[in-house]
């Protein structure tokens, strides 16, 4: 950390910063590779951060010191650090500042939300034994996917060595709301957690003010709590954050479901298949849109994808969209809701090279493929597929063979195969059965090219012409050697199929003149007597 070797390859960082703070600048980046990679940079530069009393290491270091060393799914992700010149740079997960985004927040999500910054306290307090000391809305960020993680690490200090002097030395740099007016007195105590909780309980009453108690059960309870105990003057009577986790704010039914979704690693197998068994019952209480809009990204998560009680139990009713006619389907999501919150995951899904993941995508592609617009399978989803028919596992190939077949008929077969192709079938149905249609119209027929190697040496044998065969027309098909799109499908080897069309036996001598086969100029001419042979 902290040198120029550690910068990333292949890295732009938008010229518009996000925020600009005291201690560093916020920009979006990303990371030009395989697949791009979004991410956001903090630059620091002296003249941000010249008035900060911290010495040595800088704020912006110290922080990316502690996000480096402090890892959990609720604490913002660290990517990489490095310095050059005088400018010091800090890159993690792709986030917003929550400031910019929570007016947009539902109660729901601020549930959601506060429950993380929760887990996030929680980890810092009984398992690294520190404490944050500048807990505030300026100091948690929002992902894409709208999880809050935890940020502003710079006041971050071990139990052991918090001191009167070093809290009164970085005063000025904390949320002045969130000190309690007799923060002195834990020095007593040596109960270092109360810093926290004390702010806490002015965060999440200082953003749930303005919220509807109905929106959420035991949201007035809970503002009161904050307020009675969580900021009680007295630290000695604060309870806990490991205890808070258990009020009915945050063990409410929908709020049981995200944070088993979301401690899925931490549940044992009889746990997982007691709940993906009842999952469907207890989720289709909710709104749909909630439904996908809050859990959309933890139900197709790595660790329920792979579960084997969630891909019989779960995975057909999240991953088949609703019939608009079907009013008594279990499934989930309606077509709508379906495209606006699962289609983009689904479509970063395709683009990681796990062959686990790969096969039960597609072994529910025919039922979401027609979710895509075009575009999207043929940018995306299509040259992903061509990847995985030139794996070496024959049942990866086999399953990406038939997602290909579903999306012919949408995007073409010109554009699923490529090449140019000719037509090598007839109809040869009575005129009777033709006129009555009983075939559809809007089926395509099969074509393919026949390398010139082979059009040369095909020799079809004679056949009496059968009953209603008597139609002498001839019909022309002009096939032009090409290269293919797929190597990997080009014929080989003639000898198999001159076996296969060759007869056993030799032609008569007495074949009629009309049977003859020319090929003029590379044009296979072919009259219908001998499409009975073949």
């Amino acid at each position: 950390m902290g040198n120029e070797k550690s910068a990333l390859n292949g890295l732009k960082i938008d010229e518009q910063p996000v925020e600009i703070t005291d201690f560093w600048i916020h920009y979006m980046a990303y990371m030009n590779g395989h697949n791009i990679q979004n991410i956001s940079v903090f630059v620091s530069e002296p003249s941000l951060h010249y008035n900060a009393n911290f010495g040595s290491p800088s704020p912006l270091e110290k922080a990316a010191k502690n996000l480096m060393l402090y890892r959990h799914p609720c604490i913002l992700k660290y990517v990489s650090s490095w310095s050059k010149g005088s400018k010091f740079f800090l890159a993690t997960e792709q986030v917003k500042p929550l400031i910019q985004s929570i007016e947009n927040q539902s109660t729901l999500q601020i549930c959601m939300g506060l429950y993380n910054i929760l887990r996030a306290l929680v980890f810092l307090h009984e398992k690294a034994y520190i404490s944050h000391n500048n807990l505030c809305e300026s100091s948690i960020y929002v992902t894409l996917e709208g999880c809050w993680k935890l940020g502003g690490l710079e006041c971050l200090c071990k139990f052991k060595d918090l001191t009167s002097f070093y809290l009164q030395r970085i005063r000025k740099y904390r949320y002045e709301k969130a000190i309690s007016s007799n923060e002195d007195t834990i020095f007593i105590s040596k109960n270092f957690k109360t810093i926290d909780v004390y702010a806490f309980g002015v965060l999440a009453e200082d953003i749930l003010k303005l919220k509807d108690p109905a929106d959420v059960p035991s949201l007035l309870e809970f503002k009161q709590f904050c307020k009675e105990n969580l900021q009680n003057p007295d630290p000695s009577l604060r309870t806990e954050l490991s205890h808070v986790l258990q009020h009915p704010f945050f063990t409410h039914d929908f709020m049981k479901i995200y944070a088993f979704l979301d401690e899925l690693p931490l549940k044992n197998s009889q746990e997982k298949e007691i709940f993906f068994r009842t999952l469907i019952k207890k989720l289709k209480i909710f709104p749909e849109n909630i439904i996908a809009e809050q859990l959309g990204r933890l139900l197709l998560s790595r660790m329920v994808l792979l579960d084997i009680t969630a891909q019989e139990q779960l995975l057909p009713f999240i991953l088949k969209p609703k019939d608009g006619n079907d009013k008594t389907s279990s499934n989930l999501f309606s077509i709508s809701t379906f495209k606006v919150y699962l289609v983009p995951k689904l479509l970063q899904m395709f683009c990681i090279r796990d062959v686990s993941i790969r096969l039960v995508l597609l072994s529910h592609f025919n039922s979401f493929v027609y979710t895509f617009q075009d575009d999207e399978l043929k940018s995306q989803i299509l040259p992903e597929l061509l990847v995985g028919i030139k794996d070496t596992n024959d049942h990866l190939v086999s399953a990406t063979l038939k997602a290909l077949a579903d999306i012919v008929p949408i995007l073409g077969a010109a554009t699923v195969i490529g090449g140019k192709r000719g037509k090598l079938f007839t109809d040869g149905r009575p005129n009777k059965l033709k006129d009555n249609n009983e075939i559809d119209n809007s089926i395509n027929i099969a074509q393919f090219t026949i390398p010139m190697s082979i059009q040369k040496i095909i020799d079809l044998p004679e056949r009496p012409s059968p009953d209603g065969g008597e139609d002498k027309k001839e019909i022309t098909s002009s096939i032009i050697e090409e290269e293919y799109t797929w190597s990997d499908w080009d014929i080989q080897e003639t000898g198999d199929i001159l076996k296969i069309l060759q007869p056993s036996k030799k032609i008569s001598q007495s074949q009629s003149k009309s049977n003859d086969i020319s090929i003029p100029n590379s044009t296979l001419k072919i009259t219908t007597d001998m499409i009975w042979n073949l």
